[in-house]
């Protein structure tokens, strides 16, 4: 016989072999026992969690010539014929190729039929969710009132999709996700049933990754027995379900503790590089942080820790953590899947993110200053009360009898922090735009590759999010999506030399790079436009002189002729 996946192997007989559903089972298993079955049946519920085989064990226990409480026997002639698929009263329908009208009317013509072997004329529909309006209309009648021997059970992942006059027919079953315990405990049975070797981790791996679906942790657990040979591994488990290995994680999160972007970086790439999944890597990431949560509470909490991914490596770096910085670091992590799951750059997402939390900047409350005010200091409050009296005198007696500059004080610098416009060099911006071409343009950004190779992993995160906009044939206009990343570049002289260098020798002649925030670009290239600047006024950009108004029959004859056969003479 060919082989069969394990979730067909061991797809369950009877209500009794159905994981982690006992409310439903148990419901299902009296109203056979007593005779009180409904005429139909709605199962919703995630992937995987036993809806199509319970549909199948309630088809046969309501046939089967010989039920044990509920049970059917798996022994008589009906039984045997559900389990081998050839019980022609029982019919089983997917919605999702079969949703029109046409296919519907076709099952209300047959319903009238009585079963040809068994008590009662089955019909299982899987993914009900996926008929059409007109299938649902054609269907409401037989299914509020059909014959007495037919059994309609309706099966779906998506009941929000299902009207309600189809739902208020029903009897509803909500199949909830199956726990990782209860997976573990199946997956164990399984193996050893098989005399497989297994390591422990690797079940706690496979049943994480299933997501509280059974048939997707027996999938998993089939291809990682497939990759090793019939024995299940912890190396086999993470390679088949994308997971992080321990020294991976340890290895990125010690960097964060650190406070080491550059060796953060470099983990993340390697972790990228081995084909780990960037959303899978952030679900580990705040899983860890989670459980450096609750073992720096100190409290009962502590033994709800997840062992599987709470090394004793890990456990070493956890002082290293407040509880500050890890509420910190989960509300980073959040930010970021949401922009990953919507963005097909979620290398660049997940160097951002590194960065951000390797050198977190928190916001504390400004407790210490309320405390200083309630420690009763009413000297520092006299003494500042005294400072004021005496300065509006002096206010006074300047306003009186003028300033005198020999006595007056040298007022302090105060150093601000430059903004973006003051930090914009437009005198080279317009250099570039004087004389740019879109074959300088594709040049630049044929080079970019290897530009970025040949800076350091900090630099090459930071210009992963800037792109030339702008080319001519001795400058380069370079915009940053983020004015953070632009200020940081601007300031930085000795890497602006450096990159400006770096393009130079990949152009094979002296070039320019200017930076610009993209934010501010349109508007730059808008006044540039509007000034009409060219290379004779590159070095007076900030206002243009005011043109001689000209007749427009004048101008129409110079741009005929030019200006050597056009004299133009004032009246």
């Amino acid at each position: 016989m060919a082989y069969q996946a394990l979730y067909r192997v061991w797809r369950p007989q009877t209500f009794s072999d159905v994981i982690g559903q006992d409310v439903i089972t148990q419901t299902l298993r009296n109203a056979v026992a007593s005779h009180m079955t409904s005429h139909a049946y709605l199962f919703s519920g995630p992937r995987g969690t036993g809806k199509t085989s319970c549909a199948k064990i309630l088809a046969k226990a309501v046939n089967c010539l010989n039920p044990h409480d509920g049970e059917p026997c798996n022994e008589c002639e009906i039984c045997i014929a559900a389990n081998e698929n050839r019980l022609n009263d029982v019919i089983e329908i997917d919605a999702a190729s079969n949703n029109g009208v046409e296919e519907i009317r076709d099952i209300r013509d047959k319903v009238k039929y009585a079963p040809t072997e068994a008590k009662f004329k089955v019909y299982i529909i899987d993914e009900v969710h996926m008929l059409s309006q007109g299938a649902f209309n054609a269907l409401l009648k037989t299914l509020e009132e059909p014959p007495e021997n037919v059994m309609f059970i309706l099966a779906t992942t998506e009941p929000q999709k299902i009207p309600a006059t189809i739902i208020s027919r029903t009897q509803s079953f909500n199949f909830r996700r199956i726990s990782r315990l209860d997976i573990l405990k199946r997956m164990t049975f399984i193996l050893d049933d098989k005399n497989i070797n297994y390591d422990e981790e690797a079940l706690n791996i496979i049943a994480a990754s299933a997501e509280g679906g059974m048939r997707d942790a027996l999938s998993i657990l089939d291809q990682a027995l497939s990759y090793g040979d019939d024995e299940l591994t912890l190396k086999n488990a993470q390679e088949v379900t994308g997971a992080l290995s321990n020294e991976q994680i340890v290895s990125y999160m010690t960097a964060i503790a650190d406070n080491k972007p550059a060796e953060a970086l470099t983990s993340l790439y390697q972790i990228l590089a081995s084909g780990r999944s960037a959303l899978r890597f952030t679900e580990m990431i705040i899983r860890v942080c989670r459980n450096l949560i609750l073992y720096n509470s100190n409290s009962d909490l502590s033994k709800q820790m997840d062992n599987s991914v709470m090394t004793q490596e890990l456990l070493d770096i956890a002082d290293k953590f407040d509880n500050t910085r890890l509420f910190y670091i989960v509300d980073q992590v959040s930010a970021t899947q949401k922009n990953i799951k919507n963005s097909n750059q979620t290398d660049i997402y997940m160097e951002i993110l590194t960065v951000k939390i390797s050198e977190p900047k928190i916001t504390q409350e400004k407790q210490p200053l309320i405390e200083s005010t309630d420690d009763g200091n009413d000297t520092e409050f006299d003494k500042l009360r005294d400072e004021i009296s005496h300065l509006q005198n002096q206010v006074k007696s300047l306003s009186t009898n003028g300033i005198n500059n020999s006595e007056a004080p040298a007022p302090k610098k105060v150093h601000r922090r430059a903004n973006n416009n003051a930090r914009l060099n437009k005198t080279a911006i317009y250099k570039v735009l004087g004389s740019a071409t879109k074959d300088d343009l594709v040049s630049a950004r044929d080079i970019w590759p290897d530009l970025m190779s040949m800076l350091s992993i900090t630099q090459r995160a930071m210009m992963k999010v800037a792109e030339p906009v702008a080319a001519s044939s001795d400058g380069i206009v370079v915009a940053f999506d983020y004015a953070m990343w632009f200020e940081q570049a601007q300031d930085d002289t000795t890497f602006l030399k450096e990159l400006s260098d770096n393009v130079s020798r990949l152009m094979k002649k002296d070039c320019q790079i200017v930076l610009v925030p993209k934010a501010d670009w349109p508007n730059i290239r808008k006044e540039y436009i509007h000034n009409n600047i060219d290379s004779s006024n590159q070095n007076n950009v900030e206002s243009k002189k005011e043109t001689k108004k000209t007749d427009p029959t004048v101008d129409e004859a110079l741009k005929l002729f030019g200006n050597d056969v056009v004299d133009v003479k004032d009246d």
